[in-house]
């Protein structure tokens, strides 16, 4: 993994980074020309540019301005989508639809680039489950597929308790362990290092115990990440 920083979360349910979030990505990125947002629906367009200016506005308020910012969606072809996410200084994959947005990211031949990056890549909800090497698919296989691999933890968002998903989660758990992870969390990988922000759960063969940052390290990071292609 090449990436300068890569950030993984949940969501933010009241549109505002959390003061320890916000202090990492401030020291991450003293550079800010390019924030480049990959869609999770790619063809609501009107949505796609009301979060494109609003999740610009969570970095902002905590006095991270970008000089541009932009959205990939389907309106993009693919050699512009490619340019911006190799000189962008922020990749932030948005929430939405996994399939969607892995499908979108395929078809514009974006996956060499974002691997190739040195930029922070971010990712919330589907973005977040999507940079895994797998993808806890819990809507209709209940199964895994194969992600991004800009990390080997696999995250599910929007943890609770009573969660609708919580039975295929588990099941899933069987074959490959999952990090569960509760709104305004975050999880952190920087180089060999990685370290978790609010409450995360770790679900393994079923079983359900408190992710802590002693078991991120010993979870580890093997990339990069060779064996996947376009």
């Amino acid at each position: 993994m090449n990436a300068k920083l890569s950030g993984l979360f949940s969501g933010f349910p009241m549109h505002h980074f959390t003061d320890e979030i916000a202090l990492v990505l401030k020291e991450n990125l003293p550079r800010r020309e390019s924030l480049v947002f990959i869609s999770a629906w790619p063809e609501d367009y009107k949505r796609n540019d009301d979060d494109n200016d609003g999740m610009h506005e969570m970095f902002a308020e905590r006095g991270m301005t970008f000089a541009g910012h932009r959205v990939i969606d389907r309106r993009i072809n693919a050699a512009d989508a490619v340019k911006l996410v190799q000189t962008a200084d922020c990749i932030f994959l948005m929430g939405g639809d996994v399939t969607l947005q892995m499908a979108l990211i395929r078809d514009l031949g974006l996956i060499s680039a974002l691997r190739a990056s040195r930029a922070v890549i971010l990712g919330v909800s589907a973005g977040s489950m999507n940079m895994g090497r797998y993808v806890a698919e819990v809507w209709e296989s209940k199964t895994l597929y194969e992600g991004l691999g800009l990390t080997d933890i696999t995250v599910k968002g929007h943890y609770t308790e009573d969660a609708w998903f919580l039975p295929a989660l588990k099941e899933i758990s069987r074959i490959q362990p999952v990090a569960a992870m509760e709104d305004e969390s975050a999880i952190f990988i920087q180089g060999g290092a990685a370290w978790s922000f609010g409450n995360i759960h770790w679900i393994d063969k079923g079983r359900i115990t408190k992710l802590t940052d002693k078991m991120l390290k010993a979870i580890g990071n093997t990339l990069p990440y060779e064996s996947h292609g376009e």
